[in-house]
């Protein structure tokens, strides 16, 4: 729960944020992109996945990896590579 958690964070703060991504200052307007480029309803379920697909990788010993389609959710796989 606590990796889908952090990576739904990362993946809005990608969505939504110009800067400041981690907080580390307090949010100001300017750090708000006035157009985000994305849709929040599928990087919630794509996030889902993708953390239970590498808890199942690992678990088992899997040989397989996640494909993700280019698009609307590009935030998930930056998010992910980051944690």
């Amino acid at each position: 729960d606590a990796y889908w958690r952090a990576a739904n964070y990362l993946s809005v703060g990608q969505l939504f944020l110009m800067n400041n991504p981690l907080l580390k200052g307090e949010l100001k307007a300017k750090d708000v992109k006035p157009k985000p480029i994305g849709h929040w309803g599928t990087i919630v379920p794509q996030n889902f996945i993708y953390a239970h697909l590498n808890r199942a990788i690992k678990k088992y010993d899997l040989n397989m990896f996640y494909i993700e389609g280019s698009g609307h959710g590009g935030q998930v796989m930056v998010s992910n590579s980051y944690l």
